[in-house]
């Protein structure tokens, strides 16, 4: 299995909603960082943004 490459994504954000984001984390036993990637995710599909794989965007060609 290849290594998958990441980005870091740094924003601000109110406190109410980093507690709510890491409550929320917790109880689906994910990172907050894991949340915010499925939430982005799921807000593309549902508006219709592909999301190419990483093969694509960065020509792997480890697998």
């Amino acid at each position: 299995m290849a290594a998958t490459k990441t980005a870091t994504l740094n924003l601000r954000i109110d406190p109410v909603l980093k507690e709510a984001a890491r409550i929320a984390a917790m109880k689906d036993h994910r990172s907050v960082a894991n949340l915010v990637e499925i939430l982005i995710r799921q807000h593309c599909e549902d508006k219709g943004i592909p999301i190419p794989e990483q093969q694509e965007m960065f020509g792997d060609n480890d697998g």
